[in-house]
């Protein structure tokens, strides 16, 4: 079984994968942290001076890849449902659980973070949730196709299990 977490930067697509697979005693990878990995360099930097298009491409590969592991919850990149195929992709190879939270609560996260992240790193306050709201409004057709949605906030893996498997442990 595959457990693909999607949703939006910041809405603990890693906090809860690693939880839930430690639950599940299945494996855990993040998609971010395997394209750093072959690639040499970290995301913004990938961004910088590759551009988008190429860490797309390395996102796609990182996901095709990911067909041939078994039993493992895998963390995606907050766009990553929305490029090519990866959306169809996902949801034909494994479960999908989106992670969804509100402009506000995603803005105080991402704001509270020690995380580098591209695409936000300049912005604050309300210009940050403007742009979550922006990105949420492109982004949510491709997340809302999802086999669970689950509220992000205080979320715990043993919810996720019992969607997934109908058990409480």
């Amino acid at each position: 079984m595959r457990i693909y977490l999607i949703g939006f930067m910041g809405c603990g697509k890693t906090s809860l994968g690693k939880r839930l697979a430690e639950k599940l005693n299945f494996t855990f990878f993040d998609t971010d942290n395997v394209i750093e990995e072959q690639a040499g360099m970290k995301v913004p930097e990938i961004f910088s001076k590759l551009g988008e298009a190429t860490f797309r491409d390395l996102e796609r590969k990182v996901l095709s890849e990911s067909a041939l592991i078994d039993d493992v919850v895998i963390a995606t990149g907050g766009g990553m449902p929305c490029h090519f195929d990866n959306m169809d992709f996902m949801l034909k190879h494994g479960k999908t659980i989106y992670i969804r939270m509100d402009p506000a609560s995603l803005a105080d996260r991402i704001e509270n973070s020690h995380k580098k992240r591209p695409l936000v790193d300049h912005l604050k306050g309300d210009a940050l949730i403007s742009t979550i709201k922006e990105k949420l409004a492109l982004r949510e057709p491709y997340y809302m196709k999802a086999d669970c949605i689950v509220k992000g906030e205080s979320l715990k893996p043993k919810h996720v299990i019992s969607l997934l498997f109908g058990e409480n442990d």
